[in-house]
């Protein structure tokens, strides 16, 4: 009886673990392919809006480069009539993108010599560094009264706007009226030009100052008023040296537009021997035809002082336009 108990319990234990082998394999199975699918990245499915991303790109790199031709081309074409000799000058395109046979510098001295260059460069230099140096003293002063007090007084906001506004009055305008007033008033000359062109960058001017404002905090002034400083001080001790950037970007930007204007010293100047370099230019113009290789010459000369000038101060623009853009 006793081998036979035995034998019935050695049975059962065998049957019990049958039974339990399978579920403990078939939980091991079930953990290595958990570990399995962890390892494998999962597919991505290709979602409309990153093929339509790229397809954007596409497009704008390709208005990028059409934009960059835009420029270079213009600028190349300079390049190579003003070293070119009157002879190859052709009517086809091809003749006219070809390079020269040999690069000619006499189109430069000629140049300089019809547009009596040594003297339009200086009333060019001279009409641009005083209007710079008026425009940032003035209009930054003007900018900073108003800026600061335009938020809480109506009066200054409606002198801000009132000055803006200027923007969008055309010169053909006033031409005839400043003609006028200028030749009554005695300034028919340089003196006139420059304090027209002091009137008309400022509400650009304006603008860039009070939007570069709101970068500088107004703890400044208030701590400048509790060490007993006067708002004359503290603006040029404290605000003006601050303002660095947007001085440097309205300095640019009117030396630009100053640089190459014709119509305001054509109109105000015309008849005196104050000749700007845009002005002397108009010499390679006649009735019957333009001299392309000494007009091209002289752009190229006259491209030159503003270049270095931007050159040397484009870091500069760059942070005033992009702090100034701040509202």
């Amino acid at each position: 009886m006793d081998n036979m108990e035995r034998e019935n319990n050695e049975i059962q234990e065998d049957v019990a673990a049958k039974s339990v082998a399978p579920k403990e394999t078939e939980k091991e199975i079930e953990k290595a392919s958990e570990k399995e699918t962890e390892k494998k990245p999962p597919k991505m499915k290709k979602s409309k809006g990153a093929v339509g991303g790229k397809t954007v790109n596409v497009i704008i790199n390709i208005l990028l480069v059409i934009g960059c031709l835009t420029v270079f081309f213009p600028l190349y074409m300079t390049v190579i009539i003003a070293f070119k000799k009157p002879s190859e000058m052709t009517n086809d395109v091809a003749g006219a993108l070809a390079f020269p046979e040999k690069w000619n510098f006499d189109n430069f001295a000629e140049a300089m010599r019809v547009t009596d260059f040594w003297h339009s460069l200086g009333n060019s230099l001279l009409l641009t560094g005083v209007t710079v140096g008026i425009c940032i003293l003035l209009h930054s002063l003007a900018g900073y009264v108003i800026g600061r007090k335009m938020a809480r007084l109506k009066t200054f906001k409606a002198a801000y706007f009132y000055i803006v506004s200027g923007m969008f009055v055309p010169f053909a305008v006033l031409m005839m009226p400043l003609v006028k007033q200028t030749a009554q008033m005695g300034i028919a000359n340089r003196v006139g030009v420059i304090v027209l062109y002091v009137v008309f960058f400022m509400p650009m001017n304006m603008m860039l100052y009070t939007g570069y404002l709101k970068n500088i905090p107004i703890a400044l002034e208030e701590a400048a008023c509790v060490d007993g400083a006067t708002a004359w001080q503290t603006y040029w001790k404290i605000i003006f040296p601050n303002m660095k950037p947007m001085h440097a970007t309205v300095a640019v930007l009117t030396a630009m537009s100053t640089w190459n204007d014709v119509m305001t010293p054509l109109v105000i100047m015309s008849g005196t021997d104050q000749n700007t370099l845009p002005l002397a230019q108009l010499n390679f113009q006649s009735q019957f035809g333009t001299n392309y290789n000494l007009a091209f010459a002289s752009y190229l000369l006259a491209l030159l002082p503003i270049l270095i000038f931007y050159i040397i101060c484009q870091k500069q623009i760059i942070g005033g336009v992009v702090n100034g853009a701040v509202k």
